[in-house]
């Protein structure tokens, strides 16, 4: 079982930045890929980013590519996104996701713990 707790989020003008995290109860963090999805209202929960148990991997829904980095800190049990340039379409409710290293990214449905989500809103 693990735990997943989103912080980070606010409200931010277009082209800012914004760093959010995701820390992990438990001790099995640096064996599980980590994600971020995101959904916004009325819209369908959507794939964002994804690292793999090392950081070997790491990969990205086309939207973000450039902007957005994921990064995980396996010692610290937590992960990172951090989101440049940022622009109005990017406002959503971010989610981290952890699931079994199985080479699948980007279907939530392979990803069985979720926190609870953080806000972020940009503005234009």
């Amino acid at each position: 079982q693990v735990r997943l707790v989103e912080s980070g989020g606010g409200l931010v003008q277009a082209g800012g930045s914004l760093r959010l995290s995701c820390t992990a109860s438990g001790r099995t963090f640096s064996s599980y890929k980590m994600g971020w999805f995101r959904q916004a209202p009325g819209k369908e929960r959507e794939f964002v980013a994804t690292i793999s148990p090392s950081s070997t991997y790491r990969y990205y829904a086309d939207s973000v590519k450039g902007r957005f980095t994921i990064s995980r800190d396996n010692a610290n049990n937590t992960m990172y996104l951090q989101m440049n340039s940022l622009k109005p379409e990017d406002t959503a409710v971010y989610n981290c996701a952890a699931g079994a290293w199985d080479g699948t990214w980007t279907e939530g449905s392979r990803y069985p713990y979720w926190g609870q989500g953080t806000q972020v809103t940009v503005s234009s």
